[in-house]
């Protein structure tokens, strides 16, 4: 069949987006769902930075690429050997995409770490679905496959294990609220809850107030943290960032944004989340975690950048540095969980939407993201 794409063919081209246009809307072909795989119509996908990334070059793969990894779905069709039925696919079913599939048979998948699957990220990173096969095509060349998802797309082929299935009408969760389960929620909750651990009573920073970073804040909240510094580049956000939740905010641009910090947590917090993927933002997040405490970054900076770490403070303070990936998740596990957990109140990620735009209106979108002003910006299907 053939099937409306985002495709990128040319990394690196200049800002505005809406001019240089880096993704083009073409008519692509899409073959049929193969052993262990689901044809899907997308309902709605989320703009994100690791999707601008790809645009710029800081995170490079192969192309010519459908970009895309945050969405919500529904199953048209299932391909052979998919589980049908009770605790599997049908067509219908709501799903929420996964941009890490798991293939359950390697070390991290069987010692319960799916987002560390090494099948998954080795042909996340070759451009093609966990069977190794890309579906997609155009004029007879094959097209890469982004992270297993490619949902700039009115329809994409996916594997059953990109998919979390989803038991909520759209009435009661929209498409676009949806699709922020599978990254955005995710990642920036999943650091909290699952890679942090994060205990009721703590002191937390949270950096870079994207997607990820906000739903990371909610979590906090959520987890009864005590105090909660947000810091950005944006006041807008910083001000939203306090009607969440936040009890201050620093503009990460102050010269003394490390002692305005420390001061208002007594030496340094005990959790920070550098989530805006720059070296900046992880230098200054190792420097206002205290003695004891503990700096996550979820963040992806370009894979050539490096963090200079002091190594005395790693021993004498007894500091730990981590990386959370995908939120630590399992995500038929998590996905749930924090759905529930948005329905009661408990992480009001409505809170966290921007605009909704049109898939012709995708380059656009990038820019609003890249000028560091927009929410999450949704393209609705």
């Amino acid at each position: 069949m053939k099937t409306r794409a985002a495709v990128l063919e040319t990394i690196g081209l200049p800002a505005p987006y809406a001019q240089s246009r880096p993704l083009r809307i073409r008519e692509v072909e899409l073959a049929a769902p193969g052993p262990g795989e689901v044809l899907i119509r997308v309902r709605a996908a989320g703009l994100c930075h690791s999707d601008l990334s790809v645009v710029s070059g800081d995170r490079p793969r192969p192309v010519p690429m459908v970009l895309g990894h945050e969405s919500a779905a529904e199953v048209v069709e299932c391909g052979a050997g998919v589980t049908v039925g009770a605790g599997g696919l049908r067509p219908g079913d709501r799903v929420v995409l996964v941009f890490m599939p798991s293939c359950g048979g390697c070390m991290p998948c069987m010692e319960g770490r799916p987002a560390l699957c090494e099948p998954g990220a080795a042909s996340n990173g070759a451009g093609t679905l966990l069977s190794g096969e890309r579906r997609l095509s155009l004029d007879g060349a094959e097209v890469n496959h982004h992270v297993g998802v490619s949902c700039f797309a009115d329809y994409a082929v996916v594997s059953q294990r990109s998919c979390v299935k989803i038991d909520f009408t759209e009435a009661e969760l929209s498409h676009a609220e949806a699709a922020l389960f599978g990254c955005a929620v995710l990642t920036g909750a999943g650091a909290v809850i699952n890679t942090a651990r994060v205990q009721a009573g703590s002191s937390v920073a949270v950096l870079g107030l994207g997607g990820v970073g906000f739903s990371a804040l909610l979590a906090a909240v959520a987890s009864g943290a005590r105090e909660l510094v947000a810091i950005d580049l944006n006041d807008a956000k910083l001000e939203l960032a306090r009607e969440l939740g936040a009890t201050a905010c620093v503009n990460a641009a102050a010269p003394d944004a490390v002692e305005r910090v420390r001061a208002l947590t007594r030496g340094g917090v005990d959790y920070a989340f550098e989530m805006a993927g720059a070296i900046p933002a992880l230098e200054l997040a190792w420097r206002i975690t205290r003695r004891g405490g503990s700096t996550i970054s979820a963040g992806l900076p370009h894979p050539d950048k490096r963090f200079a770490l002091p190594p005395v403070q790693l021993v004498a303070e007894e500091r730990t540095l981590r990386g959370s990936y995908i939120g630590s998740a399992v995500p038929a596990r998590d996905i749930p969980r924090y759905i529930d957990l948005y329905r009661r109140g408990k992480l009001p990620v409505d809170r966290l939407m921007g605009e909704r735009l049109a898939l012709d209106d995708i380059n656009l979108g990038f820019d609003r993201l890249a000028s560091g002003h927009a929410l999450r910006d949704v393209v609705v299907f």
